[in-house]
């Protein structure tokens, strides 16, 4: 089993010191060139990002759509708690409420430690746990831009055989699936999933305004599609209740539905920025085929 990265890189691709706060760089909300960088500026563009009203956020916040607008224009200064209300009712990312209070003119709040620091400690052993617990069935863990930080026994049986090109570290999930070298042409569902998959990058993109989220969307949305071929599942066979992942595998097509897990409340950056991926068996035949293999 591939263990949590250490020394894992951030979600924009720079390396984060040890149980320091972030800072502003580029990426960030705050650092992006031609970007406003005021408070009262970044917090009026997360709101129109979220399309609420100055008179909604206050009703959230229990605040006045009066004291909202000065704090966009300038006329005045919030408090620390106050931006940080503001952002949890806008639900902006963890990584960017460091960067509205440096606007602001406070000290980053939210630290961001490397998964290799020792205060992680007991963070890795419990996912590691769960990735292992999991098995035979496949899951992984992946940051803000789906670089794999640890997966199990069950996804390196699917990505045998795959090129070793797409498999050197930094393993990125996306191109693996995505990549015409990749799964891709394995997966019989190909147009669909990818669909989905391409939706779900849009979302974050929306959510983390991340630079580099949005380069991997362009280079994965650019790839080929080819022709998967035809899915022959025999319909009405089994009732799916979400959309399933169908992938050849050593003669035989298994099929998954996926499910992601974050953490609750982080109040670390690196921690908010993980996600668990599980693929859980659609099908009675996919159930069996993978306890013999385990």
């Amino acid at each position: 089993m591939t263990t949590l990265a250490p020394g894992r890189r951030n979600g924009d691709g720079g390396a984060a010191r040890a149980g320091a706060p972030t800072e502003p760089r580029a990426g960030t909300t705050a650092a992006r060139a031609g970007a406003p960088t005021g408070v009262g500026a970044l917090l009026r563009g997360w709101r129109e990002e979220r399309r609420v009203s100055q008179l909604e956020l206050a009703l959230r916040a229990d605040s006045s759509a009066r004291h909202i607008s000065f704090v966009e224009t300038g006329r005045a200064k919030p408090s620390e708690e106050f931006v940080l209300k503001l952002a949890e009712h806008l639900d902006v990312p963890v990584r960017e409420r460091n960067a509205l209070l440096l606007a602001a003119g406070y000290a980053p709040r939210f630290p961001q430690t490397p998964l290799d620091d020792p205060a992680m400690g007991a963070l890795r052993a419990g996912v590691e746990q769960l990735l292992q617990g999991f098995e035979p069935y496949p899951a992984l863990v992946v940051d803000a831009t789906y670089q794999v930080l640890a997966a199990n026994r069950g996804i390196a049986t699917l990505l045998d055989g795959l090129p070793e090109h797409l498999l050197a570290p930094p393993l990125n999930a996306m191109r693996v699936v995505l990549h015409p070298e990749g799964l891709a042409p394995k997966i019989r569902n190909l147009r669909e999933w990818r669909g989905h998959l391409l939706h779900q990058m849009e979302r974050q993109i929306a959510l983390q305004r991340s630079p580099a989220l949005r380069a991997l969307y362009e280079e994965v949305a650019g790839y080929p599609v080819g022709d998967p071929g035809e899915d022959t599942a025999a319909e009405g066979t089994v009732a799916h209740v979400a959309l399933p992942l169908r992938i050849e595998h050593e003669g035989r097509v298994l099929s998954f539905v996926s499910s992601i897990s974050t953490f609750n409340t982080p109040m670390d950056v690196t921690v908010a920025e993980l996600a668990i991926e599980t693929l859980l068996p659609a099908d009675p035949a996919t159930v069996k085929y993978l306890q013999t293999k385990g």
